[in-house]
């Protein structure tokens, strides 16, 4: 079971397809190493085994992904039945009462999901250290971050716990922890994945739904197996030109790239992450494709940031606005974390003319972004401008919790929001590792409704710089005993 571990989603799919394991051998075997690897992760917050092992028991639907374990993130996709709370003391007795149609979706492909993975306060933070459950480690280095929100997920795949899990994505939230935690991460474009029955979109668009994966061909994979609209949706991504999976070792043809190693507001990049993105760009010069350096317009204004702290300020508001209406009552005196409630203080004073001029002017600069990629543009970048952080760099200071903002922002200062305002595609891919053993990962953006593109560069990426090989020091083939700090 440790070795096969090692192999992606679609691999262990195929021993099942070839009867040579069977869909409870394998939820057995990443329960054990869920059970083996979670006292020093803390990745997984609700388990649901039983569950799990009763449905592998079962005959599962034909899918992609028949038999293979499944996590799902304890944040906006829900499970009937099982419990759902954000990472917030808020929701720690919640339930949820019904499937999300991702959910759905999911199970369909013949995933089978296993539990719940932890995830800062309303995904809030790109750190995963919510108060509720404490913080989830990195297998690269057990007293650094994973990277949030979906920060679970990564240290739960980058493990070996299980190949694939679920992730979301309001402002990188998927591409921070694959940068993190050494593994593919790919925003789809707005409104690939449905956000139903409960939610038509969130925030204006900006949040998505995909997951963190090993291998460029899982991502794209499920990617087939979720897309399209559910009934009722407010408007969908256009459709794909064909399958997703084949555009994994399609020619790309020659991209014009361009690249920035300057983060935004001022801020520094660590000289590991400058190194990252110039290796990534004469890699890709390598590749035959065109190579410029430059940067967006518009993005590095005080009124961009504005923009962008008034649409995040808004959405805080309308989440904990949300959960009051759900359950019935407002949060108590401890039930919020210092920052999450100042935020909604925040937000609640925030009009409704306020976000719609910021609607605006995110717009704006979005069609700026449209005209600097041109034909078959993509922009590349850092993912984050530092390595992963030490756990609790991030911790809020009580008499100034939004102070976490500015200290989250020199973590981030590679606009990764950039894509969710946009609404294109963009991924995280694991090409550099410091001399310390830690991942960095580079980022691309491309064109709304063109994740094809992005397939082909990143699956000529992992050929030529193959990263499946590589293991954390926590990573369940070699843990014979308790795993030390790197």
């Amino acid at each position: 079971m440790d070795e096969i571990a090692s192999l992606d989603a679609l691999a262990q799919a195929e021993l099942v397809r070839r009867g040579e394991t069977t869909p409870l051998e394998l939820v057995h075997g990443a329960i054990e190493r869920i059970e083996r690897l979670n006292p020093t992760l803390n990745a997984v917050v609700t388990p649901i085994f039983d569950r799990a092992l009763d449905a592998a028991a079962k005959t599962l639907p034909d899918g992609q992904f028949t038999g293979v374990p499944y996590l799902l993130k304890d944040l906006a996709v829900e499970q009937r039945g099982v419990r759902f709370t954000e990472g917030s003391r808020f929701l720690v007795d919640n339930v949820s009462t019904h499937d999300q149609e991702l959910t759905r979706r999911l199970e369909r492909s013949g995933l089978v999901i296993l539990g719940k993975t932890n995830t800062p306060e309303f995904g809030m933070r790109p750190v995963c250290e919510p108060a509720l459950f404490g913080p989830t480690r990195n297998p690269w280095d057990t007293a650094r971050t994973p990277g949030g929100s979906s920060g679970g997920s990564a240290a739960a795949v980058a493990s070996g716990m299980v190949p694939i899990a679920d992730a979301s994505d309001l402002g990188g939230s998927i591409r921070y922890p694959a940068s993190c935690c050494g593994l593919f991460g790919l925003k789809p474009s707005r409104a690939r994945n449905p956000f139903g029955p409960e939610y038509g979109d969130v925030v204006n668009g900006l949040a998505v739904e995909h997951a963190i994966t090993r291998s460029v061909r899982d991502s794209a994979a499920l990617l087939d197996a979720t897309a399209g609209p559910a009934i009722g949706d407010p408007y969908w991504a256009p459709p794909a030109a064909g399958p997703f999976a084949d555009e994994v070792g399609a020619e790309p043809g020659r991209l014009r790239i361009a690249f920035s190693d300057t983060p935004l507001g001022g801020y520094s990049a660590h000289p590991d992450c400058v190194a990252a993105v110039r290796d990534a760009a004469a890699l890709c010069d390598a590749l035959g494709h065109e190579l410029v350096e430059a940067t967006p317009p518009g993005i590095d204004t005080p009124e961009f940031a504005a923009a962008v702290t008034t649409v995040i300020g808004a959405a805080i508001s309308w989440i904990v606005g949300y959960w009051v209406r759900r359950v019935g009552h407002a949060p108590g005196p401890d039930e919020l974390e210092p920052y999450t409630r100042a935020l909604w203080h925040v937000g609640r004073r925030i009009t409704a003319a306020d976000y719609l001029l910021a609607v605006e002017h995110l717009q704006r600069v979005s069609r700026g972004v449209a005209e600097f990629l041109g034909d078959r543009g993509l922009w590349l970048t850092p993912t984050l401008a530092q390595p992963p952080l030490q756990i609790g760099e991030l911790e809020p200071r009580p008499a100034d919790p939004l102070a976490i903002g500015d200290r989250s922002g020199a973590f981030v200062a590679f606009p990764g929001i950039l894509a969710n305002i946009t609404g294109g595609p963009a991924m995280s891919v694991p090409l550099s590792w410091n001399a310390g053993g830690l991942p960095i990962g580079v980022h691309f953006l491309g064109h709304f409704g063109d994740e094809a593109t992005l397939f082909r560069l990143a699956a000529q990426l992992e050929a030529a710089r193959p990263w499946a090989g590589r293991r954390p020091p926590v990573f369940t083939a070699d843990m014979t005993t308790q795993p030390t700090h790197v």
